[in-house]
């Protein structure tokens, strides 16, 4: 009956430092590393103008409803292409590849204002 407990208590621990012998090479700022480098969120819209707050972009929705999507940034090299800065090309449609990010401020009453921040990193005339 002890040599039964001895050898189911070797082989637990046997089965113990084999498996934890196993390392793991996923680590959290790898996993962030990888998001970086992912190209951003694409929709199909048409450009309806600029306002002071952003550049709108008219889309259909699953309901089959128009929404107006505002993006706040535009790259650079991506304004250098599209003059969206005129009313050239207002009712084009584009593919627009973007970047959402959150931004939190604080207002007189110090209460926090999340806001959401859409950044265009690039265009494709459709």
């Amino acid at each position: 009956m002890k040599t039964q407990k001895l050898i189911v208590f070797a082989g637990l621990m046997l089965a113990f430092f084999s498996l934890s012998g196993f390392k793991s090479d996923l680590k959290v700022n790898s996993t962030f590393s990888i998001l970086e480098d992912q190209e951003g969120l694409i929709v199909y819209a048409t450009f309806d103008g600029k306002e002071d707050y952003g550049y709108n972009f008219i889309t259909k929705g699953k309901d089959d409803e128009e929404h107006t999507l505002t993006f706040q940034n535009v790259e650079d090299d991506v304004l250098e292409e599209f003059n969206l800065n005129s009313d050239d090309l207002i009712g084009t449609k584009f593919k627009i590849t973007f970047n959402k990010d959150t931004e939190v401020t604080t207002d007189e009453d110090d209460m926090e204002i999340e806001e959401e921040i859409n950044t265009i990193t690039k265009l494709e005339k459709l």
